[in-house]
């Protein structure tokens, strides 16, 4: 028996979105129904890969398909709203920002176990290391080996275990400054966003430089973002200048996907006491000031100490701390998959003047 489209999305009305109010049909997520025989292909307008929220709303449809007596096939389909940009990184689905208000919070070290943390999941990820003034990444992630270069003068980024790294450390040597003034810092970037052979990448992560000056806010103005992730300690004065970044990104249009505590607590390896030396509490309060979540927390710990690393703690730390970076990692891909879903549905609302209940796909 052959079913009708009509059929089976009357059924997928059942499953709610998983990022805004509303179902699944209403909200635009369903592109398209096609029934051959038994067989249901359904075209999903997801763009996260491995984000688990995509992962369960797959699996609801396959469900409700297979309810029906009929073999499942999902499909993916970037929308307009959420798909890649032409002109600027064309083969990147998702670029995700790592600030901080300023430096000496973990930034680089945040940004490193995330694109490693994305890459384990079986996810396609580059990092760009936009710290110039501090390039560091290459070392959080134990990157060997330096840049090639193409027949036509793109440099082809090392891979660090499933990571393109690409940072001005691969230009200078190990003890010289890096002395640029602001336009010599933007050249280099947009070198490294037009003339890199990133390929086709599910995630780029780039590592901005601290603090609100030019070349951070040159980067939120050219990047096609898929959001901010804004790193910060729990001392007060790095959640002042955090506050300062936060209005910085909102002013810019710049979707701010949470806020991520690092040094966050200590637990004492001899006596197992929990101790907070840089205080607590104080990250809440961008979520009741700015209405920004808190992603997650990370404590003190020696495997974050990339002097001597063999590759990023979400690697190598034992298992104190490497179910924390997995579930930040999680927590991170879903907050990318729900602005992602959200400029969907707010699509449907422009071109309708509000949800349509029954969409013909």
């Amino acid at each position: 028996m052959t079913p009708s489209p009509t059929e089976i999305i009357a059924e997928l009305e059942s499953i709610p979105n998983p990022a805004v109010d509303g179902d699944i049909v209403e909200t635009g997520l369903v592109v398209d129904v096609d029934c051959d025989g038994p067989e249901v292909t359904v075209t999903l307008a997801v763009n996260t890969p491995f984000a688990p929220i995509e992962t369960e709303l797959g699996n609801e449809v396959r469900e409700t398909v297979e309810g029906l007596g009929f073999d499942p096939t999902l499909r993916a389909s970037v929308t307009p709203e959420q798909g890649f940009d032409d002109r600027v990184l064309p083969g990147v689905r998702n670029v995700i920002a790592v600030a901080s208000g300023k430096g000496g919070v973990g930034k680089t070290t945040v940004a490193g176990n995330l694109a490693a943390g994305l890459a384990d999941l079986g996810a396609h990820v580059g990092l760009l290391d936009a710290d110039v003034h501090g390039p560091n990444a290459p070392r959080v992630l134990s990157v060997d080996g330096e840049p090639g270069i193409t027949p036509e003068g793109n440099m082809i980024p090392p891979d660090a275990e499933g990571v393109k790294v690409m940072s001005t450390a691969f230009l200078m040597e190990d003890d010289d400054p890096a002395i640029l003034r602001g336009p010599m810092v933007n050249d280099i970037m947009q070198r490294f966003i037009e003339d890199v052979e990133w390929g086709q990448l599910d995630y780029l992560v780039v590592d901005l430089p601290p603090g609100t000056g030019d070349a951070s806010l040159n980067l939120l103005q050219t990047l096609p973002l898929a959001g901010v992730v804004t790193v910060t300690t729990p001392q007060e004065m790095a959640v002042d200048d955090t506050r300062k970044g936060i209005r910085l990104f909102e002013r810019h249009d710049s979707p701010l996907l949470g806020v991520i505590e690092n040094m966050s607590g200590f637990t004492c390896p001899s006596c197992g006491d929990a101790h907070d030396p840089f205080g607590e509490g104080h990250a809440e309060t961008f979520r009741d000031r700015y209405g920004v979540d808190v992603l997650g927390r990370l404590p003190i710990h020696p495997a974050f100490d990339t002097g001597g690393s063999d590759g990023p703690a979400i690697r190598t730390a034992d298992e104190e701390v490497r179910p924390t970076l997995r579930t930040l990692v999680d927590d991170v891909a879903n907050a990318v998959s729900e602005a992602n879903l959200e400029k969907v549905a707010e699509s449907v609302d422009e071109h309708t003047g509000g949800p349509d209940p029954r969409p013909v796909p």
